[in-house]
């Protein structure tokens, strides 16, 4: 009986109308509530309900609700949801967060940070402000072009940011991007730290350059190119990687998990050897990957480098290891 009690309060509930999850902000006031929006089509929020049951399950002390967002269009239309799914936090019947899109990391951090802090502090506490423009002012920083956009330069989420990723990628400008929809804090702070309405919204430097209208201007008038930094050729790079360690192998996966049986093997003759070595994941990085091939004159993988040169792959290091020759080579005596 006890153990279905505890199973009953861990359970994730399902609002049907406006007034019932008006009633139910009431009565969570005091504590934690988490709204998952979702709708029965997207497999991506099937795979979030999962996460919610398992989050209600460790934070019983949180109230954790799942909305069909267009069963329910007018919750979601005064809250703003405009996709799925979409999470929100409540305390105090106040939303204080969101978090946009299927970050099960990000939603299990937010809902762990908020489940172990006090009320939400009133909007007159300066001190989380002033936490807030150091934040802003580091995120800027991180790298030398930032992007912030809905979504990620691999999946952008809205057309103006699939625009301005085509256009830095077009330029080869090397850029690092943070999605606002993960974080919202940061989405509405940057409006206020760059008096900057929308997004995306790009950064040099930590100065703000502009949206997608300015950085089009920029464009033509071919400017673009001597104030965003460029990222290196390719050749370059793999020159770069290929040197990175004494001894680099470029495989499928890494030292703690080959993806296939070729790199798992060559992993198990490297360290038999005692020889420290670094790894490098071609599956992570698909310009890499085929540029190699090209770089190397050698179409598979893995391969291993020794300072910068290539040894062979499988077959070779095999053959190496087999006539003794292999550790003379890896600790560079040949």
């Amino acid at each position: 009986m006890a153990a279905g009690a505890v199973e009953a309060a861990a359970a994730v509930v399902e609002v049907g109308s406006a007034g019932q999850f008006e009633e139910l902000l009431r009565l969570t006031a005091k504590s934690l509530l988490v709204v998952h929006f979702w709708a029965p089509w997207a497999p991506q929020c099937a795979q979030m309900n999962d996460v919610m049951a398992e989050l209600a399950r460790e934070h019983p002390q949180v109230s954790f609700v799942k909305l069909e967002a267009e069963a329910v269009p007018e919750v979601s239309e005064k809250y703003e949801i405009s996709s799925v799914p979409t999470f929100l936090f409540f305390k105090n019947s106040q939303k204080m967060d969101r978090l946009d899109g299927a970050h099960a990391p990000e939603l299990t951090k937010k809902v762990q940070r908020h489940a172990s802090s006090g009320s939400f502090p009133p909007s007159g506490n300066e001190h989380p402000k002033e936490d807030l423009t150091l934040r802003l002012k580091k995120l800027t920083h991180a790298a030398p072009c930032m992007l912030f956009m809905k979504g990620t330069p691999q999946e952008p989420r809205c057309g103006f940011s699939k625009q301005m990723v085509e256009i830095l990628n077009k330029h080869n400008i090397q850029f690092s991007s943070f999605d606002i929809f993960s974080d919202e804090e940061v989405r509405q702070g940057l409006k206020t730290y760059s008096n900057w309405p929308t997004y995306p919204q790009l950064y040099v430097s930590g100065e703000l350059i502009g949206g997608l209208d300015i950085i089009k201007e920029l464009e033509a008038s071919k400017e673009l190119d001597t104030i965003c930094p460029k990222a290196p050729k390719l050749e370059e790079r793999l020159k770069v990687l290929t040197n990175k360690a004494s001894v680099m192998l470029f495989m499928k996966g890494n030292k703690q998990e080959a993806k296939c049986g070729f790199s798992r093997q060559i992993l198990e003759i490297l360290n038999s050897t005692g020889v420290e070595y670094e790894t490098f994941d071609i599956l992570e990085d698909e310009e890499v990957r085929q540029g190699l091939k090209t770089y190397s004159n050698w179409p598979t993988y893995p391969q291993l480098y020794v300072k910068g040169e290539l040894v062979g792959g499988l077959d070779i290091v095999k053959e190496l290891k087999e006539n003794g020759e292999l550790l003379p080579i890896l600790k560079g005596e040949n």
